[in-house]
């Protein structure tokens, strides 16, 4: 049972380093499946291959079975690691939404749009919270009042956009 506990404090110990400093074997496996194989995925298999060789063998069952016992739980927890390693780096809902992903989508004017100048609106894209200075657009030159939904038809810089009164707001 103490060869065991030794592999699992080892992969424990391999998944507490690359938590911390980052991953051991960057590049270093990228021959062998692309990213399948990285210092958390063996830390992963590792610590589940001890602990659960360890469980199985103190309840009694022999080298024989707690060997394969311990090897299906690393390749278990060794897959899961694989799985949740790939989706957090593939995720992309991190990246910040830029002012043309607003064209086309509906805001809420925060402060008054006069006919003639700017005023600021509120503009949710992928669950990011978006305050953009807005003036109306050319076909629609009627102020604006706070409150009120508007479509956003077009950017003027990275902070401003143009809108118009949603068809809801006209009639």
């Amino acid at each position: 049972m103490t060869t065991y506990l030794i592999i699992g404090v080892l992969g424990l110990l391999l998944l507490l380093v690359s938590l911390v400093v980052g991953d051991l074997l960057d590049g270093a496996l990228d021959a062998l499946a692309g990213d399948t194989f990285s210092s958390a995925v063996i830390g992963a298999f590792l610590s589940a291959l001890g602990f659960g060789g360890a469980l199985a063998e103190g309840l009694g069952a022999p080298l024989l079975v707690s060997a394969p016992a311990g090897v299906a739980a690393g390749v278990g927890f060794g897959w899961f690691a694989a799985w949740l390693t790939r989706l957090l780096r593939d995720d992309t809902s991190g990246t910040s939404p830029r002012t043309d992903d607003t064209v086309g989508r509906e805001a809420v004017v925060l402060t008054a749009i006069p006919a003639d100048g700017y005023g600021t609106v509120k503009v949710l894209v992928g669950g990011h919270e978006m305050r953009l200075n807005a003036r109306l657009d050319t076909d629609h030159p009627i102020p604006v009042e706070p409150g009120t939904r508007v479509h956003v038809t077009s950017t003027v810089s990275p902070t401003a956009v143009t809108v118009a009164p949603t068809w809801r707001e006209l009639g």
